[in-house]
């Protein structure tokens, strides 16, 4: 069932077994796994089916760190979230990235990998990943993969979701008998009990002003890696500092991944270096990962990372041409879903080095200029059925993306400023510290001198990297994680290893703000996977829940 808390037929008074807030991928996982089940599950979305101008000012956050971070073009409020713009990359995290490292402070994860893996074959399924051969920290690679693409570096191979989780979703909300979404239903505040011990309400509102709550016997917030902090510290009913806050946790250790460009390869085999980001891997379902292998951190005492060569290509005048007048025919929808989107992606494309080919000329001009062009569209084309790439590269520029080191220092806290709600906005104050500059630095240039030797190709270093005293320009990624950290003591974190709010005996958070560190992995199969794992934890608690009596 579906109801849009706008609508004056939607009630503005809920009851439930479970509160789920938040529709993104480990929302709507747990509300999958628990369709059919004799729980009442109600779904809270902030947003709509698409993005929305109005839901969208709501992810608007106030930036105060050393970091510049725009939080409302990094997240979507949206039924689905994120995957309704993501790029589909799945890929289990390794046991390093999950384990204890003692050069990396605040790491080492309440669960190993032996743990997990149950829960990422069940997360494949939902990922519409189509392979289950996968391993410590990859997909099983396809026959004949290429060697080893430098010493530092080892390939993970990555799978690709073409999921739209709310697209995927839709038919189960429509159709299931005790499942109910409502949309447009922004959480406000959830109301704990006198002792602080168990949430009894939720308050919702819209934008327009309505105003309502739900009552149930257990919650979870899967509303983000921003959000889920921001809506613990926002209910201070009975706790000043919030829910789940007795220790200063949480927001604390925010981390995304940074990224940013460390250099450029020339001559040599640059061609086959440009492969690795060409090279389709099982029906372009796959693709290769370049990871800084764990020889490679073990000795440097390195965090973790990955490096994508975007290769600039050295097309010919009529291939620009061809690709330009292809351009100039497309339509392209305007409506205002497709806007607030779109708008996002440009944001999280920005500098990177893609080659784009906005139409600058007439159509019939750019047919004729490929029509005088054409032996070099043939060559292109002979090239495409060799199974060789269509253009030759020039160069290849190197991204860098670098896990981030938990420091409480890093984190979300409440502005004075006000959204639509009129509740305070998220402050966020993202912060690298030294060992994060440091290992940037050194990872950077280990790889480029590996990389150039491997190729025989010249590494020309960033400016940045090039100046010792330089900070790296880093940008975001939009993975938000470690602000409702797990951890196995209270005053380490603020969920359990069952993703339960420590002290707190109903309510649980999911999402990759449990992560205690990130490694480099797309966050969203692992996302996935505990969200199944909390589904499971959820079907033996309900009936305890019930027999306590929450409401």
């Amino acid at each position: 069932m579906i109801s849009d808390f706008r609508s004056s037929g939607c009630p503005d008074v809920f009851d439930a077994d479970l509160c789920i807030v938040g529709g993104g991928p480990a929302g709507l996982t747990i509300a999958r796994e628990l369709a059919g089940s004799a729980w009442r599950v109600l779904l809270l979305e902030g947003g709509g089916l698409q993005g929305e101008h109005d839901s969208q000012a709501l992810n608007a956050a106030v930036s105060v760190g050393p970091q510049a971070f725009d939080a409302a073009i990094s997240r979507l409020r949206a039924l689905g979230g994120a995957t309704r713009i993501w790029g589909g990359g799945c890929i289990p995290m390794s046991s390093l990235e999950l384990a204890r490292r003692e050069w990396l402070p605040g790491s080492g994860w309440p669960l190993g990998w032996d743990a997990l893996a149950p829960y990422y074959a069940r997360a494949n399924h939902v990922c519409g990943v189509e392979s289950d051969a996968f391993e410590d920290g990859s997909y099983q690679p396809p026959p004949a993969t290429p060697r080893q693409p430098a010493a530092s570096l080892e390939s993970r191979v990555c799978r690709m979701s073409p999921q739209d989780f709310g697209q995927l979703h839709l038919p189960m909300l429509q159709s299931s008998p005790n499942v109910h979404l409502v949309l447009h239903a922004n959480l406000m505040q959830l109301q704990a009990t006198g002792d602080a011990r168990a949430v009894r309400r939720a308050v919702i509102g819209g934008t327009d002003g309505r105003r309502g709550h739900v009552d149930a016997r257990c919650f979870v917030l899967a509303a983000g890696g921003i959000e889920n902090a921001r809506l613990l510290l926002l209910s201070d009913d009975v706790v000043a500092q919030g829910l789940g806050n007795l220790h200063d946790m949480v927001g604390r250790c925010f981390m995304d991944h940074p990224r940013c460009n460390v250099g450029s390869f020339h001559g040599g085999q640059v061609e086959r270096l440009a492969g690795w980001c060409r090279r389709p891997l099982d029906r372009g379902l796959a693709t290769h990962q370049l990871s800084l292998s764990g020889t490679a951190q073990h000795a440097g005492r390195l965090l973790n990372a990955r490096f994508w060569p975007f290769a600039v290509e050295r097309a010919s005048p009529g291939l620009r041409s061809l690709r330009q007048l292809r351009a100039s025919l497309r339509t392209v929808a305007t409506d205002a879903g497709n806007a607030v989107e779109q708008a996002m992606l440009d944001g999280l494309a920005r500098d990177l080095p893609v080659q784009r080919s906005a139409p600058s000329e007439a159509a019939g001009q750019l047919a004729l200029r490929a029509v005088r062009h054409a032996p070099g569209i043939t060559m292109a084309g002979v090239r495409k059925l060799a199974g060789r790439p269509v253009v030759p590269a020039d160069r290849v520029e190197m991204v860098g993306y670098f896990e981030q080191a938990p420091d409480r220092a890093s984190r979300i806290t409440l502005s004075d400023r006000r959204d639509a709600l009129g509740l305070r906005k998220a402050q966020v104050d993202w912060r690298l510290n030294q060992q994060d500059l440091d290992n940037i630095r050194a990872t950077s240039l280990l790889v480029g001198r590996d990389v150039a030797a491997e190729y025989g190709c010249r590494f020309e270093p960033a400016a940045w990297l090039r100046e010792p005293d330089q900070p790296p320009p880093v940008q975001a990624t939009a993975h938000h994680m470690g602000t409702t950290r797990m951890s196995d003591a209270p005053a380490d974190g603020v969920v359990d290893r069952q993703c339960r709010v420590h002290g707190i005996d109903n309510l649980y958070v999911a999402g990759s703000s449990v992560f205690p560190t990130g490694g480099w992995s797309f966050p969203t199969l692992t996302i996935t996977a505990l969200a199944i794992r909390l589904a499971d934890e959820l079907r033996l608690r309900m009936p305890e829940l019930t027999m306590l009596g929450m409401l």
